[in-house]
C-alpha cells in the first residue's frame, strides 16, 4: 500500500489527488491521508506531496467537467472537515463520479458518497452557525475584529457571508486555532492570510467598544426568566461556540 501525504489545505490535497491518480498503482493500492501523520502503518510506503497550482487547477476543472460544479462544492466543503480520513473519502468520491458522472451525488447508497454528503453536511451547518455566532469588537482604527475557533476550517465558508453584510467596513476574521484569518478592506474584495502568534495577540487585546457592553444589557434583558431553559439553550448554542461571544462573559 503506498500512501500519499499533504497538507491539510485544499490546494495540497487536489494535489495529492493528482498524484495519486496519476501514480497508476491502481485505486485499491493507494491511500491519501492529511499530515501530520499519527502511528505509521506497516507495510505501507509514504510519498510526501507539496501543493501545485498547476495540478491543483487541473484536478478541479476535472471534477467540474467531468461530474458537476455541485459535486465540486461538496468535495470543497468536505475538504474544510476536521476528519481525519476526510482526504481519502474525497479521492474515492471522484473515482466514484467520474465513472457515474454528475448523478453520483444521489447516489446515497453507495458509502462513499454518503461519507461526502455527511461530511458536506456537518460542515455547512457549523458556518451556518458561525455566520449566525460571530461576534465583532471595534479595535482602534475602527476595524472590527472577531475571533473563532471553529472544529471546521470554515472562514471561506463564512467570509461571503459578512463581505455581502458589512461591504463598506475594514473587519477581520481570525481563526485562533489554525492562526489563519479573512482580511477585508473597506469597499475591496477580502482575501485569506497567515497570521503569527504575536499577530494573534494583538488583535486579542481588550478593547473599549461601548456596544458590547449594550449588546450585553440587551442579551439579559430581553429573556424571560420563568422560561428560561439551559438545556435547550445548550442544545441550539453549544457550550463550544461562547467562548468569543461576549454575552456569555461576565
Amino acid at each position: 500500500m503506498t500512501v500519499f501525504t499533504c497538507e491539510d489545505n485544499f490546494d495540497a490535497m487536489m494535489t495529492c489527488i493528482y498524484d495519486a491518480w496519476a501514480s497508476r498503482l491502481g485505486h485499491s493500492n493507494v491511500k491519501l491521508k492529511t499530515e501530520p501523520i499519527g502511528n505509521l502503518e506497516l507495510f505501507c510506503e509514504y510519498r510526501h506531496v507539496d501543493s501545485d497550482p498547476e495540478k491543483t487547477t487541473s484536478v478541479v476543472r476535472s471534477i467540474q467537467k467531468k461530474i458537476s460544479f455541485h459535486a465540486y462544492q461538496m468535495i470543497y466543503r468536505a475538504a474544510m472537515s476536521e476528519q481525519e480520513d476526510k482526504l481519502d473519502a474525497i479521492y474515492r468520491f471522484v473515482v466514484a463520479g467520474f465513472h457515474y458522472g454528475a448523478h453520483v451525488t444521489d447516489f446515497l447508497q453507495e458509502p462513499v458518497v454518503m461519507k461526502i454528503f455527511e461530511l458536506n453536511r456537518k460542515v455547512s451547518n457549523e458556518a451556518h452557525a458561525h455566520n449566525e455566532f460571530i461576534r465583532f469588537a471595534n479595535m482602534e482604527h475602527n476595524v472590527l475584529v472577531s475571533h473563532i475557533e471553529p472544529k471546521s476550517n470554515v472562514l471561506t465558508l463564512v467570509a461571503p457571508h459578512f463581505a455581502d453584510r458589512l461591504p463598506s467596513e475594514n473587519w477581520i476574521i481570525v481563526d485562533d486555532q489554525r492562526q489563519t484569518a479573512i482580511v477585508h478592506p473597506a469597499d475591496q474584495n477580502y482575501y485569506l492570510t497567515s497570521l503569527s502568534p504575536k499577530e494573534i495577540d494583538r488583535l486579542s487585546q481588550q478593547t473599549d467598544d461601548p456596544f458590547i457592553d449594550l449588546w450585553k444589557g440587551f442579551f439579559e434583558n430581553i429573556g424571560i426568566k420563568e422560561r428560561n431553559n439551559k438545556t435547550c439553550q445548550r442544545n441550539m448554542l453549544p457550550l463550544w461556540y461562547r467562548k468569543h461571544m461576549p454575552e456569555f462573559h461576565e
